[in-house]
């Protein structure tokens, strides 16, 4: 996930006022360089080269971010973002048609600039082609009204003044319900349960924010239409409290997996019913292993009780032998000594 810093927020649309979160358009442009057909032998050159020279082509405007996206013999293609969408129609103005002259390269080169197409224009016709196939027989366990984000950032959604940085399903209802009302809410990374049986996978990190995944189902099937066009082609912004602003693209997607299905729903039941039998299982064997722990350190105290009982019995009774040995050196001396002063 890439976060930026936002320059230009004035195409934002507001998403969720008490979260300060907005909506801010994707701007990008997909500019393809035409490489002649010449048979002649051409000097190499590299990509970075033609970047540029296109950067030349829009000064004094720049590309917030840009990359090439594809490199072949008939053409190079670069993917160019800028802050808004009227700055792309103004770069696209500036590149589209124009000659790039390299130097040592005899012919010229063609630039063809376009709005970018993002996944998201294949949506409407998916959403169409599922209706299509038969949507009047979808069973009770079907959810054709739910949406799966991923990149989401745990911190943009944590309750504030909170220490850590967990998602907080209250707050992402909130900010969603701005479409309409929602029925069910999901956040796996929340469930320690399914933590374990998928290895934790439930986010990732981007220039130190730690991210989520998330399931939302609208009540209305018109609502979660609205939220999917609402949600294309817009990156999530978030505005300080100083003003400054931060966007980051979020992946919203339909979700395929019948996530809130009845038996999706009985599946994640059962493994975490398993899982919690598991988890019993292992703090009985620990109890049982603490308690046997326990008791052979008890008897191990007792061992060294009994031990040091007989070591003080023996040293008492080496003592009173001696003592008893010393008497009877002494008594013939007394009588030796009562003979010769005989009282």
């Amino acid at each position: 996930m890439t976060v930026t810093v936002v320059y230009d927020n004035s195409e934002a649309t507001e998403l969720c006022a008490a979260q300060h979160l907005y909506l801010k358009p994707i701007a990008k442009l997909m500019i393809n360089v035409l490489l002649p057909e010449s048979s002649e032998p051409m000097r190499p050159f590299s990509n970075w080269e033609v970047l540029d020279q296109l950067k030349s082509l829009i000064c004094p405007d720049q590309f917030t971010t840009v990359r090439l996206s594809k490199s072949t013999k008939d053409f190079i293609r670069f993917e160019g973002e800028a802050e808004t969408r009227s700055l792309v129609q103004i770069l696209k103005a500036k590149l589209h048609g124009k000659i790039i002259k390299l130097n040592g390269l005899k012919t010229d080169l063609k630039v063809v600039a376009t709005d970018a197409q993002g996944e998201w224009e294949r949506f409407p016709r998916e959403k169409e082609a599922s209706s299509s196939d038969g949507a009047e027989e979808q069973d009770q366990d079907k959810s054709p009204d739910s949406i799966y984000f991923e990149g989401l950032p745990c911190k943009w959604f944590a309750p504030k003044g909170s220490s850590g940085e967990k998602p907080c399903e209250e707050i992402l209802r909130v900010v969603f319900e701005s479409f309409g009302k929602i029925k069910n809410v999901d956040i796996p990374m929340l469930d320690p349960y399914r933590e374990v049986t998928t290895g934790g996978n439930f986010g990732g990190f981007g220039f130190g924010l730690q991210t989520f995944e998330a399931f939302i189902q609208y009540q209305e099937s018109t609502d979660f239409v609205k939220a999917m066009e609402s949600l294309r082609g817009m990156k999530l912004m978030l505005k300080g409290d100083d003003g400054k602003a931060l966007a980051c693209n979020i992946k919203v997607m339909f979700d395929r997996t019948k996530h809130f299905s009845e038996g999706a729903i009985r599946r994640r039941n059962q493994e975490r019913l398993k899982l919690q039998e598991l988890e019993e299982e292992r703090k009985k064997e620990k109890r049982r292993d603490e308690e046997e722990a326990a008791r052979k350190r008890k008897e191990e105290e007792r061992r060294a009780q009994e031990k040091r009982r007989r070591a003080r019995v023996r040293r008492r009774a080496l003592k009173e032998r001696d003592r008893h040995r010393q008497r009877k050196q002494k008594e013939p001396a007394k009588a030796e000594a009562a003979r010769i002063h005989p009282v």
